[in-house]
């Protein structure tokens, strides 16, 4: 019998002991390295792999990265926003002003955008849930989630603030911290396991829990709206990176509630028929809105869809004008995210006009028909806040016992336009701190998505699939006419 030297005979004794101490070792290797990739407690990788470690410090250093980054864009957005108000007070003619600023700047903002990153129109929201699609190209990822393009959303976003438009910061925070979270692979080793599904579902998620300073509401984002189509294969270092990334917006706003905290915590069964009309109400108007959302940006065979195909520029110049003069008939109520009027109806001090929900829903409208970034959270909050207050009006009942009903309203119309209701429910909730309306909330958040989703698809996964994408290359001796298809 031939051996393993080839010679016939049996290896030395020193060699086969060799090789019986390498299968030991190979085996105790075995049994020592963990089953966690990135928080595993085995012995040996633990100390021999460091570089987990460090992978580990680079996804935490973009986490905190993308608090702080939130935390910036927060103060720009807050910055434009008071710009206009300064431009609306400016002297006699200040109030009418925005009649020209608002369509100038709302022009100039979309020709930046469409010339440089055109992936940044819209919300942000659906570009991410786009870019998590496991057969997307990569290329098509970069184009919808990227550092670059945060960056430029920042200041776009900032920017359509100070033109007046009806629109908020936190959608684009989705966009944003996705963009600066997946910047982070490039760092990483491929032995960590994280891949860019897990770091763009940790930066959005991060990015809403710094923009609300709600971090169980990023979490639950990301679990409702966001990891539908697989699971997070790491969601301990997930998890962390959304809560560091709220720790550093509280850090520097302090550990504060997004609307002060409710006057009146509960419901009584005296409210019970208002509280009722108000979840149907705004499940109504909720899926109505998302309704026009898809409609508008997908298009129809009609003469306002054709003008905005042809002269987008033009178009937005004119649902800016809208919006501008929506905003002189309501003193500037309409404009921006919304955040004084709802806060003024939660306290119970709001002196607006009884047609402000109708035009605050008409102008977030027109504002997210231009195509400029633009988010529509913070404003669905203000919307669905004045449907409670309209109700209360209805009802005859006093300022104070509306604010539970504008609680309601808040909620409703967020989990309706959004159809995510668990995250509409934590998200107000904590914005709020209105726990003791727990299940008050958490009902009517269910009862008008239910209402919204008769009415309505998902808003988010409809406009992802409108989406467009750059043109492949064309054929050699062929020249390509347009830049998107």
């Amino acid at each position: 019998m031939t051996g393993p030297d080839g010679d016939g005979a049996q290896p030395p004794a020193w060699r086969a002991a060799l090789r019986a101490l390498q299968a030991r070792w190979q085996a105790l290797w075995q049994a020592l390295r963990p089953s966690d990739p990135v928080f595993g407690s085995g012995l040996a990788d633990e100390l021999v792999a460091g570089r987990l470690w460090l992978d580990r410090g680079i996804v935490m250093a973009y986490a905190a990265a993308t608090g702080l980054l939130v935390v910036g864009f927060t103060l720009l957005a807050e910055a434009g926003h008071h710009a206009f108000e300064q431009l609306r007070g400016a002297g006699t003619w200040g109030r009418w002003l925005p009649l020209l600023w608002t369509p100038a700047l709302t022009v100039a903002v979309l020709w930046w955008t469409r010339r440089f990153v055109p992936g940044a129109m819209g919300s942000g929201i659906p570009q991410v849930v786009r870019a998590l699609e496991d057969d997307l190209p990569p290329a098509s990822v970069s184009w919808l989630v990227s550092l670059r393009l945060a960056l430029h959303k920042i200041g776009l976003v900032a920017a359509g603030m100070a033109a007046g438009l009806s629109i908020g910061r936190e959608g684009p925070t989705v966009q944003v911290g996705a963009g600066i979270m997946v910047h982070a692979r490039r760092w990483l080793s491929p032995r960590v396991g994280i891949d860019s599904h897990d770091l763009m579902v940790a930066g959005a998620a991060a990015g809403i829990a710094a923009a609300f300073n709600t971090p169980l509401g990023g979490i639950v984002f990301a679990l409702e709206q966001l990891t539908r189509r697989r699971g997070m294969s790491h969601s301990a270092l997930v998890i962390a990176s959304i809560v560091l990334a709220g720790l550093v917006a509280v850090s520097v706003f302090g550990n504060q509630t997004y609307f002060g905290r409710l006057g009146v915590q509960q419901l009584s069964w005296s409210l019970w028929w208002p509280g009722l009309l108000v979840a149907v109400a705004a499940g109504l108007a909720g899926g109505l809105f998302s309704r026009l959302i898809v409609v508008s940006v997908r298009g129809q065979s009609d003469r306002f869809s054709a003008w905005r195909k042809s002269h987008p520029l033009r178009f937005a110049a004119g649902c800016a004008f809208a919006v501008a003069v929506i905003g002189v008939v309501t003193g500037g109520a309409t404009a921006g995210a919304g955040y004084a009027p709802t806060r003024a109806l939660l306290e119970g001090q709001a002196e607006l006009p009884g047609v402000y929900t109708l035009l605050k829903f008409c102008a977030t409208w027109l504002s997210a028909w231009t195509g400029v970034p633009a988010g529509m959270f913070a404003p669905a909050l203000s919307i669905g806040a004045g449907i409670g207050h309209d109700v209360a009006l209805l009802t005859g009942l006093s300022r104070e016992a509306a604010i539970p009903l504008i609680a309601l309203g808040m909620v409703g119309f967020l989990a309706a336009s959004t159809q995510g209701p668990i995250t509409a429910f934590i998200i107000v909730m904590e914005m709020v701190a209105g726990h003791g309306m727990v299940l008050s909330l958490m009902a009517c958040a269910l009862l008008a998505s239910g209402i919204s989703r008769v009415l309505a698809p998902p808003m988010y996964a409809e406009l992802a699939a409108l989406l467009p994408f750059p043109a492949p290359p064309a054929p050699p001796g062929r020249v390509a006419h347009d830049s998107l298809r």
